[in-house]
Formats: C-alpha cells, structure tokens, sequence
C-alpha cells in the first residue's frame, strides 16, 4: 500500500473552512426565491470588474459560454477566421467552430505554453491576402494560471486591426507587463473569459463563468445575447442564447473571492517549495519545472492553476506515482490539429513541434491550497525514486 494517498486536487479544506458561511448565502438566495439571475449576479459582476481591472463584468453560464458569447458579441461568423493557440482545453477552439468559424491554429512558447506571438506572424505569412483580410479576432490563452505575452498579441492584432479575446479561464488575477504597466489577466483585450469551474482558484460548486470587458457597448450586446438576444422580454432582435449565470453559483464566487489572494499566495508557495525540494533532489536533469517569464516585481504573475512539469518517461512516471498514491494528470494528450473533429482543417500530424512536445512530456502535479509540506515532500521522494536520483 502506499505511504500516502494524495489528490491532483482537494476541495474539502476550502469547503470545511467555508461551509458555515456558503450554507447561509445559498439558503439565502434559496429563500429569496430569485432563482434566475438578480442581485447576487449583479453584485458579482461589479466586484470581478473592479478585481480584474475593468469597467464591466457580465456573468454567464460556464467558461465555455463566455467565450462563445465574447465571439458572438463582435459578430465572428461563418467564413470568419480566429487565431488562436494549438494547445489549450478544447473549449477554446470549439467555440470558434461552433460558430462556423474556422480556427487557425498557432505554435507555443516552449516556456510558458502559451501562444507565442512569432509563429502568429509565422503563420499570417502563410495565409493568403484574401484569407488574411478574414481574420476576425486572435484569442491568447493564459495557460495554466500564466499570462501570455500581451504586448507581442497586442501589437499583431492592432496591425491586423482586430479585437483580442482572451481566454483566462484559468488565470483569474494573474499578472503581467502590458505597454509597461501592471495588468491582471482578461483587462488588455476587448474581452476575458473566465470559468468558475470547481477546480479553477476561483470555483464554484458548479459551472460559472463570466466575460470582463471595458467598452460598455460590447457589454451591453453580451446582455441582450445571453437572454437569447431580447434586450426587451419577447422581443428580439438579434439571435443569442440561454446564457445567464445562477444566483447560487454567483453567491458561492463571492465569498471565495474575498479570499482568492490568499489561496494564490498558497499555491505560489507550494510551487515555490517543489522548486526547492526538486532542486536539493537533483532533479533538474530529469525533470523541468514551470517558469514565471513575467516581471518579479507583480505578486501574481503566475497563479499555478496547474504546476505543470516537462518530465523524462512521462506516462511511465504517471504510472509509477499513481502506484504510489500520487494522483497527477496531463493537461493535454492531443493537441488541437491532432483532434479528429478538425481533420478537415488540413493540418499535417508533424505541424507544431512545441505543441507537439508538450503533449508528449507535460505532466500536472498537487499544487492545491491545503496540500501539507509533507505531501510535497513525499511526491518528490517518489520521482526522485523513479528516476534512481
């Protein structure tokens, strides 16, 4: 049997720290009888707006929806074309197609994973005048709670003259330089996507998300489109969706985010400790660990969502520590130009060699608030066993 069991993920110390407290706000709501949007969302949308950085926050249904109606709201359509990353969770490229839109996909940063804005002007060089003049928008990810370069995206997309939507599902309060000054993740595009998934730092207990945006004529029409685009009840418009975010969940963000800084500056510490005991085991040569690119000076330039490592013998390491007790996930297996439902699209299986590398050698290890010193101890012990360190 294994020394320890230990998960990729616990949400129990949260919930026991907080129970008393999300029981009484979601009884609240539940007495209210407001089940369908009303003043919790309200209240929501006004604090993640002055927490990110911006003049608005609409509040939807999930991550995905957030995306999907950030698209929808600058009008992306059949024929349109969207750059965006080969390497990210589905819902990224998804929405694009869903909205017969096609998804052009772009190489990584070997360091960050995010979308490195060279192999954009890589890939514009290879697109057509005609195909060039149909870009629609560029969609960064922040990748596994790291910002990508901003300043770099920006300026492509301003030559371009199109919006950046940027996907921040999980990099809610992430930091970076943009044009020399301090921006949190989802407040230098025209738009950023956030997901309250329960695994996110910021989670409900359900699905959740919400879009930040500055220019109150693009908030307003992601308004009327997530109420199937009726700006008036039974008149509409415009064609939008079932968009709206549940008071419950927008109740339980609410106290999670008075304290959302704090489970950062844990997950920071707890990466900060694997790089430490990772180091003292002289394990460098084996495995590599993530890097935060951006300035040191911003307190939260990379919130560890995910501590996703590079490591040697990958699936068999994953093997070996699921053996030990050790849960660990990968975070992707397939990037997009590899998935079946973009075959058309024509891409070759060799394209994108980073994105390529990193499926193969990425690997997502405890980094959780709560987690003891001990687990991280244990888990190091363990890959330094497997690699006979």
């Amino acid at each position: 049997m294994p020394e320890m069991t230990i998960p990729l993920l616990d949400l129990k110390p949260q919930l026991e720290e907080m129970r008393a407290e999300i029981l009484e706000a979601v009884t609240q709501v539940i007495d209210s009888t407001r089940y369908i949007m009303g003043p919790e969302v309200d209240e929501l949308e006004k604090e993640i707006a002055a927490y990110c950085g911006t003049a608005d926050a609409v509040g939807v249904s999930s991550g995905t929806d957030a995306l999907l109606l950030a698209l929808m709201a600058l009008d992306v359509g059949p024929g349109d074309l969207v750059l965006t990353t080969d390497f990210s969770f589905f819902a990224t490229a998804g929405v694009i197609a869903r909205l017969n839109a096609r998804p052009v996909f772009v190489d990584i940063d070997p360091v960050t994973f995010n979308l490195d804005p060279e192999q954009i002007r890589v890939v514009l060089q290879g697109l057509s005048a005609e195909e060039r003049s149909r870009v629609k928008a560029i969609m960064p990810v922040h990748l596994y709670g790291q910002c990508a370069d901003m300043d770099g995206i920006m300026e492509i997309a301003a030559e371009l003259g199109v919006p950046v939507v940027e996907d921040a599902a999980q990099a809610i309060g992430a930091e970076c330089l943009y044009q020399g000054k301090k921006h949190r993740a989802g407040s230098v595009g025209a738009a950023g996507c956030f997901s309250f998934f329960p695994s996110k730092n910021l989670g409900g207990i359900g699905d959740g998300g919400i879009i930040s945006v500055n220019d109150p004529e693009l908030a307003q029409k992601m308004r009327i489109k997530r109420v199937h685009g009726g700006e008036q009840r039974y008149f509409h418009k415009v064609i939008g969706g079932n968009f709206r975010l549940d008071p419950i969940q927008a109740t339980v963000v609410r106290l999670k985010l008075k304290r959302l800084d704090e489970w950062h500056e844990q997950r920071q510490h707890n990466a900060n400790r694997y790089q430490e005991l990772f180091e003292q085991a002289g394990l460098n040569e084996f495995v590599r660990l993530p890097e935060a690119v951006h300035d040191a000076s911003l307190p939260h330039r990379h919130i560890y969502n995910q501590f996703m490592v590079r490591a040697l013998k990958r699936d068999e390491l994953r093997d070996f520590l699921q053996q030990e007790g050790i849960a660990s996930e990968i975070y992707y297996p397939l990037p997009f130009h590899k998935q079946e439902c973009f075959a058309s699209l024509g891409y070759r299986e060799e394209d994108f060699p980073v994105s390529n590398t990193a499926a193969q050698s990425i690997l997502s290890l405890p980094v959780y608030p709560g987690v003891s010193d001990e687990a991280l101890q244990y888990v190091t012990r363990k890959v330094a066993e497997f690699y006979g360190v």
